[in-house]
This record gives C-alpha cells, structure tokens and sequence, in this order.
C-alpha cells in the first residue's frame, strides 16, 4: 500500500496512518481503497483488540482530493467508499489520534471513531459549504448527534474552522493533549481498552450504536440480549474470579 500504514504491536494495538503528507492526507480513490483493505485485516485479526487512525505529518485528514472531485459523477459519488461506514460496522473499538486539520471528509472519519483524541493545534470543521457542495460522507448526521442540531448547522452552514479546545468544549472529541503528549496518550487509552474483555468491549459498542439509532425501549431491550450473551462468556467467568480473589483479569476474548 502506498497511502496506507499498517502497523501491529505485541500490545493488540493496530495503527492505521493516512500516508499521503504532501497532500494533507485528502482522501482519494487509492487511499479510500487501501483504507478498507487494512480495516479489513485488522478486523478480520483476533490479535488486533484495538485500532488507532492518525495522519503522517502536519494533517489528520485534510478532506476529500478536490482535484478527483473535479471530474466525480453523480453515479461516482453514490457508489464511493464512505470511511465512516466502514468504521461504525467495524466491530472493535477505534481511536481517532487527530494530529492536525480534520476538515470535511477528515472530520467525518474521526466523527465515526469511538474515541477522539486531538493535540492543541488541531482543527476541525466541515467547509464544504465554501465549494458549493453538502457534506457526503456523515457530516449532516454524525455532527449533529455529537455537538446538537444548532450548533451542527452553525458549522457546516459557515464553513468555519474550530480549534480543539472549542471542538472539546462542544462534546465534538473527548480530549485535548499537548502536541508532545499526543502518542501517549492514546496508547495509554488503547492499552488500557485492549486489556479488557474484547467481547465485551465489541457488545458495548454494537449497544451504544444501536441505541443511536432506535428509541429508547427498543434500544434496552438490545442492552438485554446482548448483555444476556456476555453472561455465557469464559471473560465473564474470568472477570468474576478475579474481582473475588483481588487480583488482575487476564481476558482471552473467550
């Protein structure tokens, strides 16, 4: 892969690196192929409990490629690869370590993240407006369940940047570090997730995007089922054991 890095640690963290720095990491066709060929091999890996997207050099994800965009037909644009998708139907928890501009298509993948972790210079933002288009790849929807209705219109309506403090502030990530503090703090969260029960950690997250997405009663009832199946786990025997004897689980994803 050209506009992909895939990397593995002995720590069950897998990273996904957006490689193309001379042009801010735009998403084009290439890097939207090579994006779901590497989802798939870390989601398909029972090695990999979590996944870490970030951007090489100065830029999480700039946007979309605005010279592709030149020449995408209708028919081009209902059948692209939308990363956001590919993130939310991934069944393990993925991190967005945002080291730079997230703006149009970039913020749309980190909005589809489960968690968001940016430096102090990063921005964010949806500018489509400013090329006479609408968000395409979740802006309209993911934004606006994050940060609320008005302020999801003030954003993509204006086009305007926010910094990360703002972008904290207004519930859009979970976390602001120094720009020196960046790596660590996200493999301090990652390690923290992947040493829990990685069934566990996947039935929580299918709970919590199902209740998005439905009304409440038939989102507890969801909870329910899933809940009843983390009951039959070997994790949850292990869980138990451990609580009682005041010791560290050791999870097998079992």
């Amino acid at each position: 892969m050209e506009c992909i890095i895939l990397e593995k640690n002995d720590d069950g963290i897998a990273q996904i690196t957006f490689n193309r720095p001379e042009a801010y990491n735009a998403l084009n066709i290439q890097t939207r192929a090579e994006f779901t060929e590497a989802m798939n091999d870390v989601t398909n890996d029972d090695s990999v409990k979590v996944i870490v997207l970030t951007g090489a050099g100065k830029s999480f994800i700039a946007g979309s490629d605005i010279k592709e965009m030149q020449a995408t037909t209708p028919i081009m644009a209902h059948n692209i690869v939308r990363l956001g998708e590919i993130i939310e139907n991934c069944p393990k928890p993925v991190i967005a370590k945002i080291n730079g501009f997230a703006l149009g298509g970039g913020c749309e993948v980190a909005m589809a993240c489960d968690i968001l972790v940016a430096h102090e210079k990063a921005k964010f933002g949806q500018p489509e407006i400013n090329l006479g288009i609408i968000p395409g790849g979740g802006g309209t929807q993911r934004l606006a369940r994050l940060v609320g209705m008005a302020k999801a219109k003030e954003l993509i309506y204006t086009g305007d940047m926010i910094k990360a403090d703002e972008a904290e502030r207004i519930g859009l990530i979970n976390k602001v570090v120094p720009i020196d503090e960046l790596d660590a703090c996200v493999q301090e969260i990652a390690v923290k997730i992947a040493k829990k029960s990685i069934i566990a950690v996947k039935l929580c997250k299918a709970a919590i995007n199902r209740g998005a997405q439905v009304g409440l009663e038939s989102g507890l009832k969801y909870e329910r089922e899933l809940y009843s199946i983390s009951l039959t786990t070997e994790d949850k025997q292990e869980g138990v054991a451990a609580f009682v004897e005041k010791r560290e689980a050791n999870f097998k994803g079992k």
